[in-house]
């Protein structure tokens, strides 16, 4: 794993979309892999999106709705969305009031393909 690549790919991430505070990238057990965070631990922050994701698919699969691509979740003071990255890992993004939610959306898409082949395994 390239872990310079996956930094590059979480600093772009929060220079082009506006509202973008931190983000990291995860196994999907929960293990920080890297991270762009300032006030926020990264163990913690990989664990609680491992959580949310696990749930999440597990939602999704029994209700037949097919395999999960994100999660957001809204709080008082901003976002935190977790996307899946095929089955192994997850990238999480916070966000702040400000946070731009189809922009991110937008741009996560292709980050997340690129952190796929990234993170694939040799």
């Amino acid at each position: 794993m390239n872990n310079e690549a996956v930094l590059a790919e979480l600093r772009a991430l929060r220079e082009q979309v506006t509202g973008v505070t931190d983000a990291a990238v995860a196994s999907s057990d929960g293990l920080p892999v890297a991270s762009d965070t300032d006030g926020v631990r990264p163990e913690v922050l990989a664990a609680l999106a491992a959580a949310a994701l696990g749930l999440s698919k597990s939602a999704g699969n029994e209700v037949g709705m097919g395999e999960l691509r994100e999660v957001t979740i809204r709080c008082s003071g901003g976002h935190i969305v977790v996307y899946a990255v095929r089955d192994r890992n997850l990238l999480v993004v916070l966000g702040d009031e400000g946070l731009d939610i189809a922009h991110l959306h937008l741009q996560s898409r292709p980050v997340v393909d690129r952190l796929a082949e990234i993170l694939a395994p040799v």
